[in-house]
């Protein structure tokens, strides 16, 4: 299997909407670091197409907070805040945790069948070492909490699910590049537990249970902010 890069090329066909798609994929699944700068020419090139379509794209992701316009003109991946994180996790227990109470009694065996498949297609693809792992694993955590919220069937919140998704970018693939698959909790430990109270009509414990699933992600960036922060008054005072 050849390594997916963090951008694909795309065809020709409704070529704006394309480059969006791609933009926002990648930002979704933490394809590029907090304060990476993104250039249009050098994305067009990647992306295989004119700048056009990229600079429109680029203009609706800042305006969708998940890029932010410098003045000089450019555009970057928003740098890791304490403030901002605690912004963007108390958003998504509050959201998502309502989606998911939502679509409790929506659910059935089948559902949960295909929950548990995405969980153990997760965990094997944990267990393998290859270069596209953190994109394939990406991939799977999100079919899996939007196959429960898409069960809510809730027009309105699940665009506003997808944009704290779209701004949690940078923090997911941060707390992927810190945890430890030996040392910390299995990240799909929290995705049975959800499983499991879900099968049990257990609003409450449902909650729960997606409240340390996106807690853990947020919890391991807050941790190193905390170390780094100590290592600074460290070197200041020493």
């Amino acid at each position: 299997m050849s390594r997916r890069g963090p951008l694909s090329p795309v065809g020709r066909e409704t070529l704006h909407d394309r480059v969006y798609s791609e933009l926002r994929r990648s930002l979704i699944h933490g394809m590029f670091d907090a304060g990476d700068m993104l250039r249009i020419q050098d994305l067009a090139e990647t992306l295989q197409t004119s700048t056009m379509p990229v600079r429109e794209a680029l203009g609706r992701l800042v305006s969708e907070q998940a890029l932010e316009a410098l003045p000089n003109r450019s555009v970057r991946v928003p740098l890791i805040t304490r403030e901002r994180l605690d912004d963007l996790a108390g958003a998504r227990r509050l959201i998502e945790g309502q989606v998911t109470a939502l679509a409790l009694p929506r659910l059935t065996g089948d559902d949960f069948s295909r929950l548990r498949q995405l969980t153990e297609d997760c965990e094997a693809a944990f267990r393998k070492e290859d270069e596209d792992k953190a994109h394939h694993t990406s991939e799977l955590n999100h079919d899996f909490h939007f196959y429960i919220y898409r069960a809510a069937g809730s027009a309105v919140l699940i665009p506003i699910v997808e944009s704290l998704w779209l701004q949690s970018g940078p923090y997911v693939r941060a707390a992927a590049q810190i945890h430890d698959e030996h040392r910390d909790i299995s990240a799909t430990h929290y995705h049975w537990a959800l499983i499991e109270a879900l099968e049990r009509g257990d609003e409450a414990g449902s909650v729960a249970a997606l409240t340390d699933d996106i807690t853990r992600s947020f919890n391991l960036v807050r941790s190193r902010l905390d170390a780094d922060d100590t290592e600074e008054r460290s070197v200041a005072y020493g």
